[in-house]
């Protein structure tokens, strides 16, 4: 069924939140030059402001505790939540745990309470809310490894499960205030940065490979297409619920394979379960396990992804 033709408002204010993240700086330049008026939400407007240009408004924000920064939602048309505590760049521990919930379940909490609190002809008509394909269940390894995952699966038991299932419910809470609510279920987003940067460190001293055994899927998408379904989202009504914004999903051997062939590295190497466990604790378990996510509701409204090819969409991030 080809999609039907949608009418975007061409100038729309859109604030964003974890504006200098990955996504997050690759995103406002591209609402900027589509026209849009783009105000970040940070806790260091200056540094925003440096990061993202004088064409910005940057207003200082704790997102987990109220604050006059609710002003800057009146009359947007848009919010685009992408703020949340980095889930690899500590060992986890039950405090840095909470701080990880935290960032995004409270986060999102207040600001719907924020958009509450203004009044009805000012609010924000949509919320784009970012989310992980963390939300499912590590597919174990048997007959049902192959399964695919599409936005009708339930929530998984995991801790991230859980963090990103809350997190859902309280951006899905703004329904009732009559905003229009998606919420992006990413895999990893392929770019100059974030995860990519990690994994891209072994090989570079020739010492790249799988993790564990390598059958684990890996959903991913790259930086241009996330930044691209973002953007979108913020125009077109269609856009609401849960979306997999991914663009494919992939043995994480497959994914080894790719990174070292962009590189020029070779991919023989292994890193053991019990070393990952033992280097990254509670984590272990979401590198060596995965699901096989794919982006049924973005096939559905006919988005044209960039990067469609695996190898391509590694070069072109390392580029």
């Amino acid at each position: 069924m080809v999609p039907r033709r949608v009418q975007y408002q061409r100038r729309m204010k859109v604030v964003v939140t974890g504006a200098t993240g990955l996504v997050g700086s690759a995103l406002v330049p591209a609402l900027l030059a589509r026209g849009d008026e783009v105000t970040v939400l940070s806790r260091d407007a200056d540094r925003a402001r440096a990061a993202l240009g004088d064409r910005v408004t940057a207003v200082t924000a704790n997102l987990e505790e109220a604050g006059p920064w609710k002003d800057a939602l009146a009359g947007a048309g848009a919010i685009v939540h992408l703020a949340g505590e980095s889930i690899a760049g500590k060992r986890w521990d039950s405090r840095q745990k909470q701080i990880v919930r935290d960032s995004r379940v409270e986060a999102t909490r207040t600001i719907v309470e924020a958009i509450e609190a203004l009044e009805p002809a000012v609010r924000p008509r949509a919320l784009i809310s970012a989310s992980g394909a963390d939300y499912y269940p590590f597919a174990l390894h048997g007959p049902f490894d192959d399964d695919e995952v599409t936005e009708r699966d339930p929530a998984g038991d995991s801790f991230l499960a859980r963090v990103c299932r809350d997190w859902e419910h309280e951006a899905n809470e703004a329904t009732q205030l009559g905003v229009r609510v998606a919420t992006m279920r990413s895999g990893i987003v392929l770019g100059h940065g974030g995860a990519l940067a990690k994994m891209t460190t072994p090989f570079k001293w020739f010492a790249g490979g799988k993790i564990g055994s390598g059958k684990q899927w890996v959903p991913w998408i790259h930086l241009d297409d996330a930044v691209a379904a973002y953007a979108t989202a913020v125009h077109d009504p269609r856009y609401q619920g849960p979306i997999n914004l991914v663009t494919d999903s992939v043995r994480n051997r497959d994914l080894a394979a790719a990174i070292g062939k962009a590189m020029g590295r070779p991919s023989l190497f292994s890193v053991p379960g019990f070393a990952l466990k033992l280097a990254v604790g509670e984590l272990a378990p979401y590198l060596l396990e995965g699901r096989r996510v794919v982006p049924k509701r973005l096939r559905e409204l006919g988005f044209t992804w960039k990067q469609p090819a695996l190898l391509d969409a590694v070069r072109a991030a390392l580029a």
